[in-house]
């Protein structure tokens, strides 16, 4: 790689990916699109990088709001373009989903098209463009009429299949599951997605722990140096190229499952009884026990996801070299023991509403 545009910084997955990619390409410039609301932290992370530029930006905006200097040095010196900007909140107002990840993607992919050296544009997806859709869902499947729980899924959606869409742009997109955190060291950057489960079980460590209902649904969680260790790999493989990787755990556990291993992690018991998720849901509809328990109610959809993403061909090319998910069972124990050392810190506390 000579010269890669990362959208999306400073977020979690963009600053972690730049991160890496600081180790591994010291030859190459790295130019991040930022936003100006976003510019003074984005100052703090990439401080002391020569080779590091920012460049304030909006990916809303034709042109991405750059200047034809930036825009000329783009042109001279980017081959690999990776798209991580977009809006990930569940219960985001549709037209600000769609201002973000369509039109945002949309102005991206005009932008990337205009780059005569570019070698991979890597588009960030998500697994969940599977909306409602439930038995087996295979990489080279997107339309399948299906409907979707929320704004997020949808605009993805309709993002992924404008990249899709792109002739003589060499693209890999990518579907991850949900993110959790380092599979060593636990690190996040928020305590969202399963970390609901900690912070509903922090609430009831004295008492009796329910399961939440009695769904056989599999959940689907990946850790963050998985997902940045595959991407790098994709955006080098010739494999990769024009294709889709579902970037999720070839094995994963049971909701149920998952849950009780989190909680004996977590609070040293496992649950001994059952509530049946219509009153789990009923009770998050007011905002009092969202709040008290600390769970967005969106949530609780994707511990009944009734699907299995198959990822028969992101296991073939990545074992080319060597990369491959980690066990749940393996790295929850640094999961959970990165959250009690930091579930008081605010920066990482997810506000519900």
């Amino acid at each position: 790689m000579n010269g890669c545009f990362i959208t999306g910084f400073p977020g979690f997955l963009a600053s972690m990916l730049l991160k890496e990619m600081l180790k591994r390409y010291k030859e190459c410039e790295f130019v991040l699109l930022v936003h100006p609301s976003q510019i003074e932290k984005a100052k703090d992370l990439a401080a002391n990088r020569p080779n590091v530029r920012l460049f304030t930006g909006d990916i809303t905006k034709d042109g991405l709001r750059l200047s034809p200097e930036q825009t000329d040095w783009l042109k001279n010196h980017i081959t690999h373009v990776f798209h991580l900007a977009a809006v990930y909140d569940l219960a985001v107002p549709e037209q600000i989903a769609a201002n973000i990840n369509i039109t945002g993607t949309r102005n991206i992919n005009a932008y990337v098209k205009e780059l005569p050296h570019l070698a991979r544009y890597v588009y960030f997806s998500t697994a969940y463009v599977s909306g409602n859709r439930t038995g087996l869902i295979k990489e080279d499947e997107l339309d399948a009429g299906q409907t979707f729980k929320n704004h997020y899924e949808s605009t993805k959606f309709a993002a992924e299949k404008l990249v899709a869409e792109l002739d003589g742009v060499p693209y890999t997109i990518i579907r991850p599951g949900v993110v959790v955190g380092h599979s060593k060291t636990g690190e996040t950057i928020k305590f969202d997605g399963p970390y609901f489960i900690m912070r509903f079980l922090d609430k009831l460590r004295y008492v009796p722990v329910p399961y939440l209902g009695k769904s056989e649904a599999l959940f689907n969680v990946v850790p963050f140096d998985y997902i940045i260790d595959a991407t790098l790999c994709l955006a080098e493989s010739d494999d990769a190229v024009n294709k889709v990787f579902h970037l999720t755990d070839p094995s994963p556990y049971e909701s149920r499952k998952l849950y009780r291993m989190i909680c004996e992690e977590l609070i040293g018991k496992a649950p001994s009884w059952t509530i049946p998720p219509a009153v789990v849901e009923f009770m998050l509809s007011f905002s009092f026990f969202r709040r008290f328990f600390k769970v967005e109610k969106e949530a609780l959809e994707y511990f009944r996801c009734a699907c299995q993403y198959d990822a028969a061909n992101t296991i073939k090319v990545l074992a080319k070299a060597g990369v491959q998910c980690p066990d749940f069972k393996d790295y929850v124990s640094s999961m959970v023991a990165y959250y009690k050392e930091n579930r008081k810190d605010p920066e990482k506390l997810v506000y519900i509403k």
